[in-house]
């Protein structure tokens, strides 16, 4: 650790804040001041000189041994921060970290890494899917609902892998052959009311259904006839041998009308057999709206089952290794001991609060990746993850 350290805090100076006065990234700025290690650009000197001049403007001396490794016994021992004060900011600083833009592995960390295939590219088939307990769950119980019917709404925040899922399910109906027709209504623009967007209807509902099962026949006008139309067409495709599943994405931006009306389309049968099993998946405004506190919604939450999508949490080493492997990579060539536990606490913070979701996962590793290649050091580090 050099002596700047500890010059910064004298000053009152966040790294952070000296970071941007130098035009260069936080993490940058941690790697320097924690290790000395200067980035390749912009050369050393010129940022010694523009950092003695920003330590200067504050007043006061400034050590001349600024560069150099800090010897003091107490060095790196600064003021704790006050509990209520890091509780108060963890919950905003991790929604921060779900809202970073998306990022894209540099050519230069691709060169540096070796890397010929990003790691954290989508997903290509149902082999590349990690499964954890709870998603193997999950997918299961989507499975099931579509041989079997059932009715089941997945929950989960932005990344959380809700669309891998959707994904995976129509791979496994085609991949496995399995008879059963799934039917996606289009949700583009789909909005919970119609001053916001357009909202999806039960009449929206059937016709996606009779264009899957029965596309020739022309869609009837009555809502009571369209109703009994879409009880035939799918009588007479099950007793062809088929399944149906219904599956909506995007559903939290359902109206509640809708999700009302869901309850009649479930109750669909052909003697004890369910017609259509019905699959929601959407943020985790749709677990409100399925709130069994919701009296409105009461007879839909008696059917439905709610799952949520939990974060990686222990599971998150042996996910990244998952997916370096996807590019024949170990996980301790790219990211040494410290920076596993700096990526949990980055996203988990004290365990209050966890973002550690696929999306926010693969944002913070990329960016890591793409400032250890500017640096030039061989691995990402937990001063590199804390400083993106």
């Amino acid at each position: 650790m050099l002596v700047l350290k500890r010059e910064l805090k004298r000053h009152g100076i966040s790294q952070s804040e000296l970071a941007r006065a130098l035009d260069v990234s936080p993490a940058t700025v941690a790697q320097l001041v924690n290790h000395g290690i200067w980035p390749k650009r912009p050369a050393p000197e010129p940022l010694k000189t523009r950092i003695t001049e920003i330590l200067n403007q504050d007043g006061g001396d400034v050590s001349a041994d600024l560069f150099e490794e800090d010897r003091a016994p107490d060095s790196g021992r600064g003021a704790a921060q006050s509990p209520d004060r890091n509780t108060h900011t963890q919950e905003s600083d991790l929604e921060d970290i779900m809202l970073l833009r998306k990022q894209t592995l540099s050519p230069e960390a691709r060169r540096a890494f070796m890397l010929a295939r990003d790691p954290f590219a989508e997903v290509s088939s149902s082999e590349d899917v990690f499964l954890t307990r709870d998603f193997r769950y999950v997918r299961e119980s989507l499975r099931t609902t579509a041989r079997h019917g059932g009715f089941i709404a997945v929950v989960g925040e932005s990344g959380a892998g809700k669309s891998t899922l959707r994904r995976d399910l129509a791979e496994w109906i085609r991949k496995e052959n399995q008879s059963v027709i799934m039917i996606e209504p289009y949700v583009l623009g789909m909005e919970d009311n119609d001053v916001k967007g357009k909202t999806l209807k039960a009449a929206h509902i059937a016709e996606a259904i009779m264009a899957a099962v029965a596309p020739r026949e022309h869609v009837k006008r009555s809502p009571e006839a369209r109703f009994r139309q879409v009880h035939a067409a799918l009588r007479e495709s099950h007793r062809a041998g088929n399944r149906h599943v219904l599956v909506i994405e995007e559903a939290h931006g359902l109206p509640i009308p809708t999700l009302k009306h869901l309850k009649r389309f479930f109750e669909l049968e052909d003697g004890f057999a369910k017609l259509l099993g019905i699959v929601l998946i959407g943020q985790p405004e749709l677990g409100q709206k399925l709130d069994e506190r919701n009296p409105t919604v009461r007879e839909v939450v008696q059917r439905c089952e709610v799952v949520t999508l939990a974060p990686l949490d222990s599971d998150l080493e042996a996910y990244l290794r998952h997916r370096f492997q996807m590019a024949d990579k170990p996980l301790e060539s790219l990211m040494d001991g410290t920076a596993v536990d700096a990526l949990r606490t980055k996203l988990a913070g004290r365990g209050q609060y966890s973002v550690l979701y696929p999306l926010a996962v693969h944002n913070v590793v990329t960016a890591a990746l793409n400032e250890a290649a500017v640096l030039g050091i061989p691995q990402v580090t937990g001063d590199v993850i804390a400083g993106v």
